[in-house]
């Protein structure tokens, strides 16, 4: 009896491990264009897989994989397409739980931020509302400076938060409408949150009662609306944990190739995950064969952009006061010349508009 117990063990055990790690099929692309041919690559520096990527005749993206046993901040990278990507992804959650996509320099992509604060240090801080305030402020913004509409529908609320920290993902899925890359989108949010950034900067406004004395009420109309703008961004003011202000939205993830967390994934260490927020609004549109969490996973990521009639926003540093649309060039060409095809639209690769006139 002893000896059928063991095996009876060792089958439990079995069946355990195989519930953790089920077994999966190999990746089988189907013939449409949403699910390219495998390619599955691993490298050891981000500029190689970077590299390769762009050589690739496959629409692939790099991601890049943290591991629990690995050296702190040693990261290894993955160049796959979206899909194949999640046909893993979501069959062994303990191997790939600490992705991260890579938003490479120069690719066009989605407004997004990072917003977090510590919930010790800001105590009666409502960190949903926060949220809600600051998309309105951003479709505000969207709305006067570009012309585009857009509200807390079009935008994917991911949620990381614990005991200790609040934590957000937001990504703007905009109407036929993204940034030329993530550094002009860095570049608007500096210039949208301006007023209250100079407030983080010069504490010594800090705690001070505001005054109305003769010199406001004489001020001129642009003067108070500045100071409008830095009454209604208020909310964006938090404390760190040594008891600094600092901003709500981090500003420092608008670097060239940067690493964002993906949607289902934690830090190492942490049991976290990114998932849809409670007060998330943003429903996605499911296509055929693609499910509603894949379709979630395909909304959250930041390079996931149509390139077929998008408009392309900038925003021009050298011109802080003044936001310019990049209109493709053949909608340029069609109001000089009404003859010519006006549905043609030029991608935002300068290379590969090149190389198709030459056909």
């Amino acid at each position: 009896m002893s000896k059928w117990g063991d095996r009876l063990k060792k089958i439990e055990q079995l069946a355990q491990s195989f519930q953790q790690r089920p077994l999966t099929t190999p990746y089988k692309p189907r013939l449409w264009p949403c699910q390219p041919s495998s390619v599955w690559k691993l490298f050891p520096r981000q500029s190689m897989a970077i590299s390769f990527a762009q050589s690739c005749k496959e629409d692939v993206h790099v991601f890049a994989l943290e591991k629990e046993n690995a050296s702190e901040g040693q990261r290894i990278y993955l160049v796959t397409s979206y899909s194949e990507l999640w046909h893993y992804y979501r069959t062994y959650p303990q191997s790939l739980m600490h992705c991260y996509e890579v938003i490479p320099e120069g690719a066009v992509c989605k407004l997004y931020f990072d917003l977090e604060f510590h919930k010790p240090s800001n105590n009666g801080a409502d960190g949903k509302s926060m949220v809600f305030l600051l998309i309105q402020y951003v479709c505000g913004k969207l709305l006067e400076v570009y012309g585009i509409k857009c509200s807390v529908k079009n935008v994917l609320n991911l949620d990381s938060s614990t005991e200790e920290k609040f934590s957000r993902h937001l990504i703007f899925i905009l109407q036929n409408a993204a940034f030329k890359d993530n550094i002009h989108v860095g570049r608007f949010i500096l210039a949208i949150l301006h007023p209250i950034m100079n407030k983080i900067k010069d504490e010594s406004w800090l705690g001070n009662e505001r005054r109305t004395n003769v010199s406001e009420m004489t001020e001129s109309p642009e003067m108070k609306r500045v100071k409008k703008e830095e009454r209604d961004l208020s909310f964006l003011l938090v404390k760190d944990k040594d008891g600094q202000h600092c901003s709500f939205v981090d500003l420092g993830v608008y670097t060239r190739n940067r690493n964002f967390r993906l949607y289902k994934s934690s830090k190492v260490g942490k049991n976290a995950a990114f998932t849809v927020a409670e007060d998330n609004e943003f429903i996605s549109t499911s296509k055929k064969g693609i499910g509603v969490e894949e379709s979630v996973f395909l909304a959250s990521l930041v390079c996931n952009v149509s390139f077929t009639g998008q408009r392309i926003l900038t925003w021009d540093a050298s011109e802080l006061n003044e936001a310019k649309t990049t209109a493709p060039r053949c909608q340029q060409e069609s109001a000089s010349n009404p003859g010519s095809f006006s549905s043609c639209l030029a991608s935002p690769y300068q290379e590969v508009d090149n190389f198709v006139s030459t056909l």
